[in-house]
């Protein structure tokens, strides 16, 4: 069995393992005070080209998503999202387990267009009774989006022009940021996301981490007491080292980078695969999540050899599979794709 299934289905990179296994001994202090933590942080700061932004480490995405939009919301406020970001549909209800709404907006190919959320505010706005609702403080997007779509950078600066001339954070869910940073047919980088997001995250997991986010808050926005907050919902770690000294290996030498260059090109090779096979692709995706459509004989007989994530059902009966590669897939791995082919 080969697997596509997820680009957290191995451990971590050898890097990374290979660091944990040399600071293991050292008796460092907790909470992500230790060294680790703050020179993984000064490392992110200078690869943001933000100096005064805050990093904080987290475990998980959906853990970081619902304390970071819980942590910047006004009570009467809730969090704009597409109707497919990963806070509307896979997060179990975490976000409105704190008590904050997710406002979805029909999205395009993932993506919340500055259009439809300009509309969107207007005819809030408009509404003589939105004193009565809950009003949208946050926009949430994610890049990569949940169909391995990208925003430009034009994206970004008018949907920060938008959120805060209308008195909103903009957060970004970077869980494969890697793969968005290294895309062949992207122009934003770690610095354009700095200057336009008022918090976003740097995601671990799924770019070569045993675990871990890096939560970075830009421009003197982290909320008060954030460490309080964190240990209150039950989100700080007492052995910070786990993921300082993670995401400090991950910005030494480029490993970040390289993690996700190195899917980048699998995930190439892959597409020319399946289009020499005649598959059909959902959406062109220029990252590390390739999205097929299979009909039921396909289906089946792929699912005998081949491990991949069901995506959605579309209307003529056909499925939309998920193909996922990640800083572990291998020569070996896409050959065994093309033998299955």
């Amino acid at each position: 069995m080969v697997s596509f299934e997820s680009d957290y289905t191995t451990g971590a990179h050898p890097e990374i393992l290979k660091r944990l296994s040399e600071t293991n001994l050292e008796c460092l202090p907790g909470y992500g005070t230790d060294r680790y933590c703050e020179s993984a942080g000064e490392k992110i700061r200078l690869a943001c080209g933000c100096p005064d932004a805050d990093v904080e480490f987290l475990l998980g995405g959906t853990q970081t998503n619902a304390i970071t939009i819980d942590a910047m919301l006004r009570d009467y406020e809730g969090v704009i999202a597409a109707e497919t970001g990963h806070i509307s549909t896979h997060e179990a209800g975490a976000i409105e387990h704190a008590g904050r709404k997710v406002l979805t907006l029909e999205g395009s190919s993932g993506k919340v267009l500055p259009k439809v959320l300009q509309d969107y505010l207007d005819t809030f706005y408009a509404d003589d009774n939105h004193e009565h609702m809950v009003f949208p403080g946050m926009v949430y997007i994610s890049h990569p989006t949940e169909y391995g779509t990208l925003y430009s950078k034009q994206e970004l600066e008018e949907l920060a022009e938008i959120c805060h001339s209308n008195d909103m954070v903009l957060y970004m869910d970077g869980a494969r940021l890697a793969y968005g940073l290294m895309s062949r047919q992207t122009d934003v980088t770690l610095e354009d996301i700095a200057r336009c997001c008022d918090a976003f995250y740097i995601g671990g997991t799924k770019c070569g981490a045993l675990c871990g986010e890096a939560l970075v808050f830009c421009g003197s926005r982290r909320p008060a007491h954030f460490m309080n907050f964190k240990k209150k919902r039950g989100a700080l770690l007492a052995k910070g080292r786990v993921t300082g000294v993670q995401f400090d290996t991950l910005f030494t030498d480029d490993l970040y980078y390289r993690i996700g260059s190195h899917a980048i090109d699998a995930a190439e090779q892959m597409k020319d695969i399946f289009r020499r096979h005649g598959y059909e692709f959902y959406l062109d995706s220029p990252t590390n999540q390739q999205f097929i459509i299979l009909n039921d004989e396909q289906l089946q007989t792929l699912r005998e050899t081949t491990a991949f994530s069901f995506w959605e059902k579309l209307p003529d009966g056909r499925t939309v599979v998920r193909f996922a590669t990640s800083w572990s897939t291998t020569e070996a791995d896409l050959k065994a794709l093309e033998e299955v082919l």
